[in-house]
């Protein structure tokens, strides 16, 4: 049995996807392969394999250790992904960054999210050889599709009607999320509804902190900010939603979209060439603000089209089954092990 320790503060910080990926693949080991893997979280013993899901310094110091084994760092940022996410003085934010790729250097081998990561760490001179590429996937016992009489109440209790048209984004309130879109768009269609579930993980260090902080106290009527919340209330947004939205102009694998995918919601995406290559054609897709506002009108207008989508949102969700990533992740590990 492979001895495998998880290192991690990813679920001490609310809001943000790198916790529910590190939620799920625990709970996926556990489940499916507590036979053959033995898992434990921050701890100093002994290991075959130290996975790293957050770059915390006191779990940077832990890669001087000789016992830690085969050292795997999971990245789900690389630098430039900080840009337009968290406000840091000049200074502090350039060594912030050098110390972002030394902690990646400190690793035998990297996991990324999304294939077109694995390109830029080959040109911030990570090596090929040591870049594996393994997506995220979602649990089906926490995302799922609703019984009609559970979105209408859950409709009721937001204020929301059977009849309203409602358009869900999710995420932390910070520009490179796109949020500045998504206000804007339910400023120009008061005839839609609007919510953003998230905001502020990172507090005052958030990107235009202010700016946002006041955006969120005083938007339009059609618009609810729902601050951070509970997984489980998330995934009732997701099925009292006709469309899920994300206008990110940044992104790795982004959880809420699987989780978005897991309740067969449309999903429509700022047109992102990384999307291409793990999405293929499951999602609707726009160029900027307005052809936004043209495809949610398009959606509203036209059932049959959010019929379409909501189906190839489900062809996503079946591309990322927890059995067949859950083998995936033993191999790997295994082969690793190995080395």
């Amino acid at each position: 049995m492979l001895k495998i320790v998880m290192y991690s503060s990813a679920d001490k910080v609310a809001g943000q996807g790198v916790g529910s990926a590190y939620l799920e693949l625990m709970k996926l080991l556990k489940e499916r392969n507590s036979k053959t893997l033995e898992l434990s979280v921050n701890s100093f013993k002994k290991a075959d394999i130290s996975h790293y899901h957050t770059i915390d310094f006191p779990f940077y110091l832990t890669t001087f250790f000789k016992k830690t084994g085969r050292k795997i760092g999971y990245v789900h940022f690389i630098p430039e992904t900080l840009d337009g996410s968290i406000r840091l003085p000049k200074f502090a934010f350039h060594i912030f960054k050098k110390y972002v790729m030394h902690f990646y250097g400190k690793m035998d081998h990297l996991v990324v999210v999304n294939p077109e990561f694995k390109l830029k760490l080959i040109e911030l001179g990570i090596p090929e050889e040591k870049i594996t590429f393994i997506p995220n996937f979602i649990s089906k016992e926490n995302f799922f599709v609703e019984t009609e009489e559970v979105i209408r109440k859950n409709r009721k209790q937001y204020g929301l009607s059977d009849e309203d048209f409602v358009v869900l984004g999710a995420g932390q309130v910070q520009k490179r999320k796109g949020i500045d879109d998504f206000f804007q768009l339910a400023v120009e269609n008061p005839q839609i509804k609007f919510i953003w579930a998230g905001g502020f993980s990172f507090s005052l260090i958030t990107d235009g902190y202010e700016k946002y902080k006041e955006m969120m106290a005083n938007p339009p009527k059609n618009l609810i900010f729902t601050g951070i919340i509970d997984r489980s209330e998330l995934q009732h947004l997701y099925n009292l939603a006709d469309v899920f939205l994300l206008p990110s102009f940044s992104e790795l694998m982004p959880m809420s979209i699987l989780e978005a995918a897991n309740t067969e919601t449309p999903i429509l995406l700022r047109d992102l060439e990384l999307y291409e290559d793990i999405f293929f054609d499951g999602y609707a897709k726009a160029g900027g603000q307005k052809e936004m506002g043209d495809e949610l009108l398009k959606m509203k207008a036209n059932p049959e089209y959010l019929g379409e989508l909501s189906e190839k949102s489900r062809s996503i969700s079946l591309a990322y089954s927890e059995e067949r990533l859950s083998q995936v992740w033993e191999d790997f590990y295994k082969e690793q092990s190995m080395k």
